[in-house]
């Protein structure tokens, strides 16, 4: 099987996306979510048996990943090569393809919106029984979602209205600026679809996480009482 290639141009210089991958307290502001046993997670990954260029270009991670990155007039362009996942990672090789794919977008949010501003995450996830498509379940149709970049403004089936731009779109996940997600500028709500495996997840399942910055208890805990209630509508299986 071929590699696998994901790209992002951050408008950042090379030196400064370097800290993001090297620094743990860096890494926190973008890497998943807010969880326990999430700077050992980072450590994992990124420090265990890693090895760093001399020019700060390329990163190689244990499993086999590498981060490469090439200066451009326009920023710096990150590069996630993988090869298949292997023994009894093969059969999350799509998922874990689709996770760097969302931290590679939190990692430009975090660098060119909120450098210095402490993240707040919410995260949540379940499985449908009845096979529910993540866009039907929020009322969003994605034909008509302007182009990455363009503002939009929608109101989801659950009454709730998110207004923002577009940040990026793949063909399982959409990433939203949310105005209402930070206090100052705006934060970032990645929604992703997923496909069942065999033995690990028997249904179609669906992801959220909503990155958040200087907001108040009360505002973070609306935005998580409205995504859990979604997900214990739509996605009531674990």
């Amino acid at each position: 099987m071929a590699n696998t290639e994901l790209s992002v141009l951050i408008n950042a210089d090379a030196e400064q996306l370097w800290r993001m991958l090297r620094e743990p307290a860096r890494l926190a502001q973008w890497h998943g979510w807010e969880m326990e046993g999430l700077e050992e997670e980072i450590k994992e990954i990124y420090y265990a048996n890693a090895t760093e260029a001399s020019d700060h270009l390329r990163l190689e991670l244990d499993m086999g990943d590498v981060f490469t990155l090439e200066p451009r007039t326009d920023g710096t362009l990150l590069t996630m090569t993988r090869g298949p996942a292997t023994g009894e990672w093969a059969k999350y090789d799509a998922d874990i393809t689709e996770g760097w794919w969302t931290f590679m977008q939190q990692l430009r949010f975090a660098l060119e919106r909120h450098p210095l501003t402490r993240r707040r995450t919410i995260y949540v996830d379940g499985t449908s029984t009845a096979h529910t498509e993540l866009w039907n379940a929020l009322g969003i149709d994605i034909g008509w979602l302007p182009d990455p970049g363009e503002p939009y403004e929608l109101t989801l089936n659950s009454g709730a209205t998110l207004k923002g731009k577009v940040w990026a779109r793949s063909e399982k996940q959409l990433a939203l600026t949310v105005q209402a997600y930070a206090e100052h500028g705006d934060g970032l709500l990645i929604l992703a679809q997923q496909d069942p495996i065999a033995g690990i997840r028997e249904h179609p399942g669906a992801q959220i996480i909503a990155s958040t910055y200087g907001l108040g208890a009360g505002a973070l805990d609306a935005i998580g009482a409205q995504w859990d209630a979604f997900m214990e509508r739509h996605y009531p299986e674990d």
